[in-house]
C-alpha cells in the first residue's frame, strides 16, 4: 500500500479510497495538520535560542537574530532530509538521543539524583492511580483549554504522517516490536525526562526560591532553562548544550515530517530530494513570517493546529477496530498464528 494517509481507511472502505476524491481530501488535511504542528517548533526555537544566545553569549536579541536561527535550522533540516533516511535524518536522530542521554546524565550528576529518582517513582505511581480520574477531569476549563486540548489536538495532527514516517523505517519488524518501541519505551523515557530537568529546577527553587521561578514569571520559560542550567557547575556549557539539543529536536520533526509530508504526496515509490526539501523549506519560512507576526501568530497558529486536529481524530478513529483485525489476518497469512 501506498505510504499515504488514506491509506489508513483501507481497511474500511477498500479500493475506493486510493483513487477517489475522499482520499485526496485525506492526505490534504493530514498535511495540513502536521504542518501546522511542524511550524510551531521551528518559531518557539528561534525565540528561544535567540534569547539564550543574549543570555550566554551577549548578543543581542530580536527578529534578525530569530530569523538567524530558523534559516540555520531550515539549512541542516534540507540537507538532512535531502540525504534521505539511512543517512541524514537517521544520524540527526541518533545524535539527538545520545546528546539527550548526555545531558540527563549531567543533570543528574550535578544536580540532585537522589530528588529525582524519588520524584520519578512517586510521580509514577501517582500517574498509575489517577490516570483515569484525571483524563477525565473537565473541572478547570482554562487549564484544560490552554493546556489539555492543545496538545491532545497537536499530538493527534502528528498521527497520520508520523504513522507513515515508522512505517517506513520499520520494514521487518514485528507488530510487537512497533507497539514496544512507540507505545511503551517512548512515554517512560519521556516521563523520566520532563523528571530529571523538571525536578532538577524543582530542586533548584527549593534550595534557593526565586532562582528559577524569578525569571519564568518576568520572561517566560526560555528564561528558567536557562537558569537553570547556570545554577550547575559549568552552566554555561550546560546552556549551551541544551540550546543545541533543542536545535536538533526540532531539526529530526522538521526532516522527518517533510519526507513524510513528501511520501504522502507520491503516488509511488520513494518522494524526491525536490520535493523533501521543498517541504522543510517552506516550513522554515512560514516560521519566520510567524515570530515576525509575533504573540498574535503564534496564538493563532495553537487555535489552527486544535482545529486540524479535528477531521484528523476522525480519520484516525476507524484505526481502533481495523488495525487489530489486519494485523490479525497479516498474522494468519504469515503462519504465526493458526487459523481457528
Amino acid at each position: 500500500m501506498p505510504l499515504r494517509p488514506r491509506t489508513l481507511l483501507y481497511p474500511l472502505l477498500g479500493e475506493r479510497i486510493r483513487h477517489s476524491r475522499l482520499g485526496a481530501a485525506v492526505d490534504i488535511v493530514c498535511v495540513i495538520a502536521v504542518v501546522a504542528g511542524t511550524v510551531g517548533p521551528i518559531g518557539f526555537l528561534g525565540l528561544q535560542v535567540s534569547y539564550g544566545l543574549s543570555k550566554v553569549f551577549g548578543i543581542s536579541g530580536g527578529y534578525p537574530v530569530q530569523l538567524g536561527v530558523i534559516v540555520l535550522l531550515t539549512v541542516v533540516a534540507v540537507l538532512s532530509v535531502a540525504s534521505g533516511i539511512d543517512r541524514g535524518i537517521q544520524f540527526f536522530s541518533r545524535a539527538n538521543i545520545w546528546l539527550a542521554v548526555a545531558l540527563m546524565a549531567v543533570f543528574l550528576v550535578l544536580g540532585s539524583l537522589g530528588f529525582v529518582l524519588d520524584s520519578f517513582l512517586g510521580g509514577l505511581g501517582q500517574y498509575a492511580k489517577d490516570f483515569v480520574p484525571l483524563a477525565l477531569n473537565r473541572g478547570d476549563h482554562a487549564w484544560l483549554g490552554s493546556w489539555t486540548v492543545f496538545f491532545f489536538g497537536w499530538f493527534l495532527g502528528y498521527g497520520p504522517l508520523m504513522s507513515i514516517f515508522v512505517a517506513r523505517i520499520s520494514k521487518g519488524r514485528t507488530v510487537r516490536d512497533l507497539v514496544v518501541s512507540t507505545a511503551i519505551i517512548p512515554p517512560l523515557a519521556t516521563m523520566f525526562w520532563f523528571t530529571v530537568f523538571g525536578g532538577t529546577g524543582i530542586f533548584l527553587e527549593q534550595q534557593n526560591p526565586g532562582t528559577i521561578s524569578g525569571p519564568l514569571k518576568a520572561v517566560g520559560m526560555d528564561a528558567a532553562v536557562i537558569s537553570m542550567a547556570e545554577q550547575l557547575p559549568m552552566g554555561a556549557v550546560v546552556a549551551v548544550a541544551l540550546l543545541l539539543l533543542t536545535i536538533t529536536f526540532v531539526v529530526t520533526t522538521t526532516d522527518s515530517m517533510s519526507y513524510s509530508i513528501a511520501a504522502a504526496g507520491t503516488k509511488t515509490g520513494e518522494p524526491t530530494r525536490a520535493v523533501r526539501a521543498f517541504w522543510a523549506l517552506l516550513m522554515g519560512a512560514a516560521a519566520a513570517v510567524l515570530i515576525l507576526v509575533g504573540d498574535g501568530g503564534i496564538t493563532a497558529l495553537q487555535s489552527f493546529i486544535v482545529v486540524t486536529a479535528v477531521p484528523v481524530g476522525f480519520i484516525m478513529l476507524p484505526t481502533l477496530w481495523t488495525a487489530p483485525r489486519v494485523a490479525k489476518e497479516m498474522a494468519l497469512e504469515q503462519g504465526i498464528v493458526l487459523r481457528e
